[in-house]
């Protein structure tokens, strides 16, 4: 997916695509995505003799350069099968580029090999330059898909809001036993910022990392044992040791700011100028900054939120080369610091090599309470990939992530061609790596899901584990949840499990094993509100498992009976409420019901499908909205409408009230007359 938040890598790409195109390749190597793909364990799987043979993936993108030398072909003999031009009349040729990266990284197969790189690709063009994307043209690709009966969707592309007819149509495509894996989006750093498809609770949903390569930096800051968010800047090159050092305010940078001794310094300056149409680049503000003795320079924000600065563009100097780090941080982080140097305030700072690192453009989550996006990470950053005439490229964003794992979910289906989408799913999610950031400390669910792709483990695993995540909703009323986890071995027995946990000291965790089900149960220490997280680890033949664990503690709970799918739904909280809307989603096809609760009356409402149904309450006190979440199974009804139970009315009541109003119209039409 393109953004303007890529403009970071876009730069850097383009250097890296020049340099690429004017090296001639030895026809004698074959390149295979020489940095993300051996990272994420690809080596295994091609060492067994797995390549992708026998599997068609759909790319539902801007369409694939088929006359592409590593993608050659457009027809039944070539490597693009077939596929349908949705945008206008003529093959689905890209004009773009996009979809001609998406597929190589896929199944490119000549001096570039995809991860899969014997896969067949269809190709459905739905945009013209990957921006101006119809939800329509989405849609009709998938059902298209359907019909064509392919293995693997990847979705590349998408909404950056909630589609439900988009959710739909992939919940179809799974139904029928395609795997559909897509980009979270490139709208981060900000929280829920995932949308159609990505959003789709059943799809695989994949966020971006940084890559295996010397550009995948990281900084921290530290100053009195607190830690800030900073960025390398383009150009910034990593530390061999951290630096220490007074921090002094450098007002905006230029030369003029610096009269006094920054000698061993840190120097705090202001993004921009204080004067009209006055251009202070960040290569001015470095160099500014080394010339006056300054170790490193922090540039904070000249508007709300972090940004992503170059030292290196096309305005800079021709001889002009970074000497020392420049960071970049949001403008509260460095008003705050800003204040602080009233007093003297030493700060520490480091730039290194973290492959890991989930990239600041990746779109997060939450996206539901009752289940996590993105579901995990791959290297999304500086990919070596195909490009349209022929090419070749470096290019950066979560649709590039994206592929590797549709690449991988082929070598496995190759390998077990009749495991299901969800045990795919399962397998690539369970056995991912979790990722830290520049702290060591692990991402946030919301962030990074359950890791990074790990693709040699994915073809160890022997295990299937469902569901591949663990979310527990308690309350002040309901203090213990225990949720199940099926294993199923995909060959011979499930043998040993050994079972570990790792969370937050107030969590409290345990479980029972019965057979090929696993009881987990979850508990707080305290009794407090609020978000816990914390992983569940499974070690079985060699190979770790990891499955997410998330608890939602509220003071609101509610109270829900069933009969014959009629819900009646009781709303308890501590204080004075007024109303609460609740919405009930199953859980397989995503459809919702919506009801209403006031403190003298329960809510009902009649369901037609049996299924597992998530609950979700928003209740109104004191001006204020709080949550409760529960989950129930319906297993009792026929799908018969019951109209008494939907209007809440005894039946008997109901007939003489139908009975009046029909009188009434009959007087009426009378007197009418």
């Amino acid at each position: 997916m393109n953004s303007v938040r890529l403009l970071f890598f876009i730069i850097i790409s383009g250097i890296f695509g020049i340099i690429l195109a004017l090296s001639p390749l030895d026809d004698s190597a074959t390149l295979y995505l020489e940095k993300s793909a051996p990272y994420i364990g690809i080596d295994a799987a091609r060492e067994l003799g797995f390549d992708g043979e026998g599997i068609t993936i759909a790319v539902i993108d801007t369409g694939i350069d088929f006359n592409h030398p590593d993608l050659l072909g457009f027809g039944p003999d070539g490597k693009i099968t077939g596929g349908k031009n949705f945008v206008q009349d003529g093959p689905p040729i890209d004009t773009n580029g996009h979809g001609t990266q998406v597929a190589g990284i896929i199944a490119a197969d000549g001096q570039i090999r995809g991860i899969a790189p014997k896969a067949k690709v269809v190709a459905y063009k739905v945009s013209d330059d990957g921006e101006s994307v119809s939800s329509e043209l989405i849609i009709k690709a998938i059902e298209q898909a359907i019909v064509d009966k392919v293995d693997i969707i990847n979705i590349s592309l998408g909404v950056n809001k909630t589609n439900s007819r988009i959710d739909a149509a992939v919940n179809q495509a799974i139904e029928n036993g395609i795997i559909v894996v897509t980009a979270a989006g490139n709208d981060g750093p900000a929280l829920g910022s995932i949308g159609s498809p990505g959003i789709n609770a059943n799809s695989i949903t994949v966020g971006a990392t940084y890559n295996n390569i010397t550009s995948s930096l990281v900084a921290t800051l530290e100053i009195n044992e607190k830690q800030y968010q900073v960025l390398p800047m383009v150009g910034t090159q990593k530390l061999s040791s951290p630096i220490e050092g007074e921090i002094l305010f450098g007002e905006y940078g230029r030369e003029r700011d610096l009269t006094g001794n920054f000698d061993g310094s840190i120097m705090l300056v202001q993004r921009g100028s204080d004067v009209k149409d006055e251009l202070v680049y960040f290569s001015e503000k470095e160099s500014n900054a080394a010339d006056a003795g300054a170790r490193a320079v922090l540039i904070y924000n000249n508007e709300q939120g972090i940004y992503l600065g170059e030292l290196l563009h096309e305005f800079s100097d021709p001889d002009y080369y970074p000497r020392i780090p420049a960071l970049s941080m949001s403008r509260e982080d460095g008003l705050e610091i800003q204040k602080m140097l009233e007093n003297k305030t030493v700060g520490k700072l480091h730039v290194f090599y973290n492959p890991d690192f989930v990239a600041y453009f990746s779109s997060r989550g939450p996206v539901s309470p009752f289940y996590n996006k993105p579901d995990m990470v791959a290297p999304g950053a500086f990919v070596n990939t195909t490009l349209s005439g022929g090419g070749y490229n470096f290019t950066s964003g979560t649709s590039f992530a994206a592929p590797h794992v549709t690449g991988a979910a082929a070598l496995l289906l190759q390998k077990n061609p009749e495991l299901s989408p969800l045990e795919i799913k399962s397998i690539l999610v369970s056995t991912s790596d979790a990722v830290s950031d520049a702290y060591g400390n692990e991402f946030p669910m919301d962030i990074s899901g359950s890791g990074r792709l790990n693709v040699t483990k994915a073809f160890d695993a022997n295990l299937i584990i469902l569901p591949p995540y663990l979310n527990y909703y308690i309350s002040s009323q309901d203090k213990l949840k225990t949720e199940s986890l099926v294993v199923r071995p995909i060959n011979g027995e499930i043998g040993d499990l050994k079972i570990r946990y790792e969370s937050p000291d107030i969590l409290a965790i345990n479980h029972t094993q019965i057979g090929n089900e696993i009881l987990v149960s979850a508990s707080l220490n305290e009794d407090v509100a609020g978000e816990y997280q914390g992983r569940l680890y499974i070690d079985n033949n060699e190979v770790t498992y990891n499955i997410p664990i998330i608890l939602k503690s509220t003071i609101s709970s509610l109270d829900i009976s069933e009969e014959k799918g009629l819900l009646q739904i009781g709303v308890n909280h501590p204080k004075e409420w007024i109303f609460a809307k609740i919405t009930i989603t199953n859980q397989e096809t995503g459809k919702e019901y919506t009801t209403s609760s006031t403190p003298n009356s329960d809510a009902q409402v009649q369901i037609f499908e049996n299924g597992d149904y998530w609950v979700d309450a928003k209740i109104t006190s004191d001006g204020q909205t709080f949550d409760a979440y529960e989950k129930v199974s319906i297993h009792s009804t026929n799908g018969d409408v019951d109209v008494f139970g939907i209007i809440g009315i005894p039946e008997r009541t109901l007939m003489l009230l139908v009975l009046i109003i029909g009188l009434l119209g009959l007087v009426g039409m009378r007197i009418r007359r």
